[in-house]
């Protein structure tokens, strides 16, 4: 995070899947077990088993449990945001320690539902892992149990040439996408479903995230949004349960790995009273939020679309007009964020961090995190043509399109130029007139960056963040 390599995170999804196709069409295998569980592996893999269509059954690792510090459950982003509180005076030097070394207890991916959890939920509700697999601890036993009978139904699927071609519908997209809005999912599943799903040779536009946001409610409060994590989500039935409260929006017809459809596991699953674990999973009639986790905002400032977590958003930001503050690249605005020059009301902008202008699209969550140890996620925005981690909270805005190095709007902006932030009603605005806008593009020249070796490969190659990252 914060430097060169976070623009390698993104463009290895595509390294990974190429990679599982080389060695499975070198082999001629009849059948995969893919076993992933961080943020690009498990999309990676997923594309891969879209692309090669055999029988395929995913098992993600499962999440760590969370650390424990100062009599607090702790994870990674309060490593993260501890850095941003110690800039400001607010914990010791000592109580920094403790966090980078309590807070991460173990094997598993970070303990909140951020990238790499919202993917392994993901892929439950996709019908592509046994039910239960998402949420259970890589510690768990019942992990080692969802191994060993995925390795069992393998050889069935096999048999029964039942592939993910099969299984995974564009309706099968909706469920996911559902699922994603009541949980309040990482933003990055905006590029992963999307590009996964072309490799089903569908397209999910953009707009089906905002328009399914708006219909299912947002119905577990999890890190980095709420109290909760992985945990208690696993405790209170997991994807299992969730999927039990959205039954009536789902598609329940569709199929899933184990030969039974969506319906008939929900049917089979243990938790079927909806009025338990409500203190963790909310009902239908008494959601967390009434709309789901993700928005997309449009606006002059993004024609094509961004893209922000509504539901880890202060309400009072959700509308919020302040001045920008302008940085080409995400170093100088976290050297801007610790030298105490962002105030609140700001409005920060990183621009040319998109997928062609990175390149590679970095997550911000050196910025994000700073902002939130030093009490600004409260007073101040971010927006980006980059992206964010799934652990990032706060109003920041990702995934501008077009990107500021293909002459988006975001490349015009200047200095203390205000912008529009209006979630409720989807709005993204530079409140700059046409005629300078349009003054500005004419003179308009993005800054040269020497790009060698894969990067420039994949800088040729990748498509804007509204169509999922994909590269052809």
């Amino acid at each position: 995070m914060g430097h060169e390599g976070m623009k390698y995170s993104l463009p290895s999804r595509e390294v990974i899947e190429d990679t599982i196709e080389l060695m499975v069409k070198a082999h001629q295998f009849d059948g995969m077990v893919l076993i992933p569980t961080c943020d690009k592996i498990v999309p990676g893999h997923l594309m891969a088993a879209g692309r090669l269509d055999i029988p395929s059954i995913v098992v993600t690792g499962g999440p760590m449990l969370p650390g424990y510090v100062d009599d607090r459950y702790t994870d990674l982003i309060s490593v993260s945001e501890g850095v941003g509180a110690h800039r400001a005076g607010k914990i010791s030097d000592n109580d920094l320690k403790r966090l980078e070394n309590l807070s991460c207890a173990g094997a598993g991916s970070c303990a909140g539902m951020f990238t790499a959890n919202t993917m392994a939920c993901m892929t439950e509700a996709l019908g592509l892992s046994l039910p239960g697999c998402a949420t259970a601890h890589a510690v768990d036993a019942k992990k080692t149990r969802i191994a060993k009978e995925s390795g069992e139904r393998i050889v069935e699927m096999v048999r029964e040439n039942l592939t993910p071609g099969k299984i995974v519908t564009f309706k099968s997209f909706e469920n996911a996408i559902m699922v994603d809005m009541a949980i309040g999912g990482s933003t990055n599943t905006t590029l992963h479903l999307p590009a996964l799903a072309h490799e089903f040779g569908l397209k999910l536009p953009l707009e089906v995230f905002d328009e399914l946001s708006r219909t299912t409610p947002h119905l577990i409060s999890l890190r980095p949004g709420g109290p909760n994590f992985m945990l208690h989500f696993d405790r209170a039935g997991g994807v299992q349960a969730v999927m039990q409260r959205l039954a009536s929006k789902l598609y329940l017809e569709q199929l899933t790995v184990n030969g039974k459809t969506i319906g008939e596991n929900l049917n089979e699953f243990d938790i079927v009273n909806p009025k338990l674990n409500k203190e963790i999973i909310a009902t239908l009639e008494n959601p967390i939020h009434a709309q789901g986790g993700i928005a997309v905002l449009k606006g002059n400032l993004a024609p094509d679309g961004s893209v922000v977590k509504q539901a880890a958003v202060d309400p009072r930001m959700h509308v919020h007009t302040g001045p920008a503050r302008v940085y080409d690249c995400e170093e100088d605005a976290m050297k801007s964020i610790l030298a105490g020059d962002v105030k609140p009301g700001d409005i920060l902008v990183i621009r040319y961090e998109g997928p062609k202008g990175g390149p590679g699209m970095r997550e911000m969550l050196a910025a994000t995190a700073a902002l939130g140890g030093m009490g600004l996620l409260e007073s101040v925005a971010l927006i980006t043509d980059g992206r964010f981690s799934g652990g990032t909270r706060g109003p920041c805005i990702g995934h501008v399109s077009p990107e500021a190095i293909e002459g988006g709007s975001i490349a015009l902006l200047k200095a203390g130029d205000m912008i529009e932030i209006n979630i409720p009603e989807r709005v993204l605005n530079l409140k700059v007139s046409e005629e300078e806008l349009k003054h500005r593009k004419a003179v308009f020249a993005p800054p040269k960056k020497e790009v060698t070796g894969y990067l420039a490969r994949y800088q040729r190659s990748v498509h804007s963040a509204n169509t999922g990252g994909i590269v052809d």
